[in-house]
């Protein structure tokens, strides 16, 4: 078997983006034209996408060289979604459709905590409070800001007001798109060395997640709750060969923001319900 597949494993970096980009372009489109008729099963192919890009993210955050510079251009792609979420919906509206898919506050998320493992190895090994200090904001500052935002929004006035705008400042876990489970790409970091062991995480996050989402029911798995297809991205990822191949660094970071509003503005100019 491991034969057969190191035999087979031909996909790239690019592949696996593309792949997730056409699968979250289908998704997107049965969230926002739902009210068309576009079928229900359309969602099932969204399941996967989160969990290939968490995948990608690691290998992204592995081998850059500025890994700085990595963090805030997610950073900056959270903040440019936010803005545009909000501008485009002052101007265009769908029924019940609200613009709040935002990835990159969960691979900001992700990333930021890998970073933050990295700080503290660092400072163990060499002694250093500094990236020790570093390493605890980043792995923390995702939970505390969730702490603030959940107490502001409950206390009128400005603190909720201050709890609103911290939400839109710097990610935090419970509201990012996955809320906790973005932290699959926690895990996926630190089984990086071993694809079997990561794909494992993958097949028990699948199982915790469509647990939490069916209230522990398991029930409706084909129209309710089908995040246990996210198991699927096991697939691709099964098949990656550890290579970058083309490079399309900058054409995720418009095209994730630009083909959602593109699909929002031309739902609400044909009157989609």
């Amino acid at each position: 078997m491991t034969a057969f597949l190191d035999k087979h494993k031909k996909m790239t970096t690019f592949d696996l983006k593309v792949i997730g980009l056409i699968l979250m372009v289908l998704d997107h489109v049965h969230e926002i034209f739902s009210g068309a008729g576009v079928p229900f099963w359309f969602d099932w192919f969204g399941r996967p996408v989160a969990t290939i890009f968490f995948f990608v993210s690691v290998e992204g955050f592995t081998h850059t060289r500025n890994k700085k510079k990595y963090l805030w251009r997610l950073l900056i792609g959270f903040w440019i979604m936010g803005i545009g979420d909000a501008i485009i919906q002052q101007f265009f509206s769908v029924s019940n459709v609200s613009l709040m898919n935002n990835i990159f506050a969960d691979l900001f998320i992700g990333v930021s905590a890998m970073y933050g493992i990295e700080k503290v190895k660092t400072a163990f090994s060499k002694h250093s409070f500094k990236d020790g200090l570093i390493g605890t904001i980043l792995l923390v500052s995702p939970i505390l800001m969730s702490i603030y935002i959940q107490y502001a929004l409950q206390v009128p006035g400005i603190i909720q007001i201050s709890g609103l705008a911290a939400g839109f400042i710097y990610p935090a876990t419970v509201t990012a798109e996955n809320s906790f489970f973005c932290y699959l790409a926690v895990f996926l970091y630190l089984a990086k060395d071993n694809r079997m062991l990561q794909c494992i995480f993958i097949a028990i996050t699948a199982f915790l997640y469509t647990g939490y989402t069916s209230g522990n029911q398991f029930n409706n798995l084909f129209t309710v709750n089908t995040q246990w297809m996210m198991i699927l991205a096991i697939i691709p990822i099964i098949f990656y060969n550890g290579q970058r191949g083309r490079s399309m660094k900058s054409f995720f970071y418009v095209f994730y923001p630009g083909h959602i509003w593109f699909l929002y503005i031309l739902a609400s100019l044909l009157g989609i319900k």
